[in-house]
């Protein structure tokens, strides 16, 4: 998060409002009318510019903001110099950016805890193996086909979720995936080459052979995965 996306966020919203139509008076935001085209443009600038600043909810003065794109609409002198500005906004993206961070690392360590503690009970079940890399699979069906290796281009179905149940992914609800084996996280890569075609496994991957720290969209953080695959063909 930089000082110039909260800048060029309210530019965007006051050169795109001006565009659309006078949407930015005051009064009950909540029942605005969305009739319109332009009503419906608007309203999607709005959603735009909330969810690029949305890590400030806690922080942000709606009125103050509300302020401040009327005045670029309107072309009003500024209220605040430029120089000041600049210096509370890169002291208030810095400290939102600490925050943000703070609570990344606090879930990241209650993922890994949780997962861990997942894991430990998971690996005592019947019928799961736990590989050298801690990589957790069970076999649901034996398949009979071939077995891929790293360069083979696998077709199949999948379904991926969280320790908790949230589902993040899954092929079920159209066509089957076709992935390169070779070219995806390590847990699932590993799982694939112990597969045969015609196989259904469910695996648990820990983080370290998965997203790890960094997370990936709707992942969070050192979260352990659970995938259900099924490898219907080697292509």
């Amino acid at each position: 998060m930089k000082t110039s996306r909260y800048l060029a966020a309210v530019a965007a919203f006051s050169l795109s409002v001006s565009a659309c139509g006078d949407s930015a008076g005051s009064g009950d935001f909540a029942s605005a009318a969305l009739d319109s085209d332009d009503q419906k443009a608007s309203y999607g600038i709005g959603l735009n510019v909330g969810r690029q600043i949305a890590d400030t909810r806690d922080r942000l003065d709606r009125a103050a903001f509300m302020r401040g794109v009327t005045d670029a609409l309107e072309d009003n002198d500024l209220a605040v110099t430029e120089d000041e500005l600049q210096r509370v906004l890169t002291a208030f993206s810095q400290q939102i950016q600490a925050a943000a961070a703070q609570e990344r690392a606090r879930l990241g360590q209650e993922n890994a805890e949780a997962g861990a503690a997942y894991q430990a009970e998971n690996g005592q079940r019947e019928g799961v193996t736990t590989t050298d890399s801690g990589l957790q699979y069970e076999v649901l069906r034996e398949g009979d086909g071939a077995s891929p290796t790293a360069e083979s281009t696998v077709r199949l179905h999948y379904r991926g979720s969280l320790i908790d149940g949230t589902e993040f992914d899954s092929s079920y609800d159209g066509e089957p995936a076709e992935f390169n084996a070779g070219r995806l996280i390590p847990g699932f890569t590993e799982a694939l080459l112990l597969m045969s075609e015609g196989s259904h496994f469910r695996i648990v991957i820990p983080s370290e052979i998965g997203y790890g720290p960094g997370g990936s969209g709707t992942i969070p953080p050192n979260a352990t995965l659970i995938f259900e695959i099924e490898l219907i063909e080697i292509l």
